[in-house]
Formats: structure tokens, C-alpha cells, sequence
């Protein structure tokens, strides 16, 4: 995968739905394949997880699905349930926001490069080589052996650019 053109990122005809269906397909598939069980509250946690295209923090999650039962659910449960999803590549943890979203590779074990809107809270996954050569490159280089090679690009989105609101200090960072 590479880096998404501007008009990619929010195009026109985008159906989410469709797009939540073919995430948990290809779950199911990425479970099946490895013998790991989506149990039904996994995934109904990566289904929330996958709600919008902005990150989920896990006390969100969790006030859904115990909104969804009625009842009280425990942050353990939520937790395990994500750390199940991370384990097996369906979401990523963006560590700056603290928050989930979800694989739009899953199970390959690519490390996660990600561009965040300040301003609407969207993130779009890329993976693009040429960034994961740099880094593992700048790594070796000093003897450094990257675990998790995430890169989180937080900026403004081209939706938001042109509805005109965005900071001056926002439109000219690198």
C-alpha cells in the first residue's frame, strides 16, 4: 500500500458500511487461518472500533457496549478484547491519542504509518516502503533495532483545509 492522494482520503462515495463488513471478513478470515477465535465480543469491539474512521479510545468502547447490554461492562474485558485484536493485526494503538483503529491491511505484521487530522480526528493508514526503509535504515544505522516502527503525522486533512479553519501554524508545518 502507499500514501493515499489527497483526493483519497475522503472520497465522494465512500460506504462505511460496506467498509465495516469487509473489515470483520477479513477478521474472520485472518482468524481462521491463524486457529484464533473472534469470539463474539471481539468482534463486536473491533465493529465499534471500526464505527468511523477516527481513532476509538477503549473507555468509549466500553460505554457503548455497556450501553448496548445495559449493564455495566468491565474495562479488563474491553482491554483483553483489544489486546486480542493488536495481537493479531486487526487494529493498530496509535500510542499518541491512546486510542484504536482499525487495519486496513490486517494480519500482514506491517508497521503502522499513520496521517491524523487536528482537526476532524480522522487517521488514514498508509504503508508506504520507502518510510519503513528509512526508519529500519536511520536504526540500523545507530545500532538501534526498532519493535513497533508506528509513525503518527498528525497535521490537516484536505476536507478540513478547505473549509477554511484551520490555523495558520497548522497549514505550514512540515
Amino acid at each position: 500500500m502507499t500514501a493515499p492522494s489527497a483526493q483519497a482520503l475522503h472520497p465522494a462515495d465512500h460506504n462505511h458500511s460496506a467498509c465495516i463488513g469487509d473489515a470483520l471478513a477479513r477478521a474472520d478470515a485472518v482468524c481462521a487461518a491463524r486457529g484464533a477465535r473472534l469470539t463474539a465480543l471481539r468482534r463486536r469491539v473491533l465493529e465499534l472500533v471500526w464505527t468511523s474512521h477516527k481513532p476509538r479510545g477503549a473507555y468509549a468502547i466500553l460505554e457503548d457496549l455497556s450501553q448496548e447490554g445495559g449493564k455495566p461492562v468491565a474495562p479488563l474485558t474491553v482491554y483483553r478484547a483489544l489486546e486480542f485484536l493488536v495481537e493479531h493485526g486487526l487494529v493498530h494503538r496509535l500510542e499518541s491519542l491512546n486510542a484504536y483503529v482499525g487495519c486496513a491491511c490486517p494480519g500482514d505484521g506491517h508497521p503502522g504509518q499513520f496521517l491524523v487530522c487536528e482537526r476532524c480526528g480522522t487517521a488514514w493508514e498508509i504503508d508506504d516502503p520507502r518510510i519503513t526503509g528509512a526508519i529500519r535504515a536511520a536504526a540500523a544505522d545507530h545500532g538501534f533495532h526498532p519493535l513497533r516502527p508506528m509513525v503518527e503525522v498528525r497535521g490537516v486533512c484536505s476536507r478540513c483545509r478547505t473549509t477554511g479553519t484551520a490555523s495558520a501554524s497548522q497549514e505550514t508545518s512540515p
